[in-house]
């Protein structure tokens, strides 16, 4: 079964190696890395050519795009994997098994979908820890959704349930885990920390993006016709607030 890892990535030269080192170091071979990079000019660009010359297993483009969720459709284009996931440029595989536990999820030709729990760090330092658990399809309308950089879904479920939504500027993963969630695929939960995300995103920058991605989020939940609106957003932010809590 080969793996396919999306990294998107612009002017992440500062933190892009511990990204590509972590891919790397999975003991669990069949792995394809694929990197969609934006036209950086901070020396990514040059970071990645090297990186794909000492590792075979590596396709990458350089080229402006349209932001981050058209990145993420270019990397699931190019993608030649029977299983497809995404690491961020400033995020990190959280041990060398972490890949090998996902496939060992997937042995299972009943399960399309494979998630776990996500720390968020700064510096060594765990700041926060999303502890997911497993999928129940009531949970949806309170707010509930599995850390989108853990998932990993099989090539042929995109196929069917289509790309990100590129008129979301914040809020298309979220959409995309309810078109997934929504239609029926089995799902795995794996109780351990999959990936160790650098505190920050789009999403979380300042309160001007904090309350555009609320306001995106009601959307994408009319859109999917989940939840009660604004009470279904509240609920995703209580879920939230818990994860302070959860730091080990």
């Amino acid at each position: 079964m080969k793996i396919s890892i999306i990294t998107i990535t612009y002017n992440s030269a500062k933190t892009l190696s511990r990204a590509l080192e972590s891919v790397q170091s999975q003991t669990y071979p069949e792995i394809e890395h694929v990197i969609v990079d934006g036209a950086s000019t901070d020396g990514t660009k040059s970071l990645i050519e090297n990186y794909a010359k000492h590792h075979k297993n590596v396709r990458w483009i350089s080229e402006k795009d349209k932001g981050i969720y058209n990145a993420l459709n270019k990397g699931i284009a190019m993608s030649t994997g029977d299983v497809i996931g995404f690491l961020h440029s400033d995020d990190m595989l959280k041990s060398a098994d972490s890949i090998g536990h996902i496939v060992a999820a997937f042995e299972d030709p009943k399960v399309d979908v494979v998630y776990g729990d996500l720390e968020y760090c700064h510096g060594d330092k765990v700041t926060r820890r999303w502890k997911s658990n497993a999928f129940n399809p009531h949970s949806l309308k309170y707010g509930w959704m599995p850390p989108h950089p853990t998932v990993y879904v099989r090539k042929e479920v995109y196929k069917q349930v289509g790309e990100y939504d590129e008129w979301f500027r914040i809020s298309a993963d979220y959409d995309m885990m309810l078109r997934i969630f929504s239609a029926g695929y089995t799902s795995r939960y794996l109780p351990e920390v999959l990936v160790s995300m650098e505190v920050g995103g789009a999403s979380n920058k300042d309160a001007k993006a904090r309350l555009s991605k609320t306001q995106e989020d009601f959307i994408v939940l009319k859109k999917n016709h989940v939840g009660a609106g604004y009470l279904t957003v509240a609920c995703k932010q209580l879920r939230k607030l818990r994860q302070f809590l959860r730091k080990s």
